[in-house]
């Protein structure tokens, strides 16, 4: 999984998965779940993310693999 943040747009993408999105669906203002063409979600799009969610402390907690941190 990745998270994915663009300063110029004010948009967060989580990417779940390598695969290309085949549908994506608006189930919020400014908020798409992208999907395969399995109908797998492979990531959430949210636009004006800085106004949604606190982008300044990203938790993650229990996860059972190691973490990659990238500073921007």
């Amino acid at each position: 999984m990745r998270l994915k943040y663009y300063r110029d747009t004010d948009s967060l993408y989580i990417d779940f998965s390598s695969k290309p999105s085949a549908e994506s669906r608006e189930i919020s203002e400014g908020i798409m779940l992208d999907y395969d063409t399995d109908g797998n979600l492979v990531g959430i799009d949210i636009d004006n993310a800085s106004r949604k969610i606190d982008l300044k402390e990203v938790i993650l907690s229990k996860l059972p693999a190691e973490v990659e941190a990238l500073i921007a």
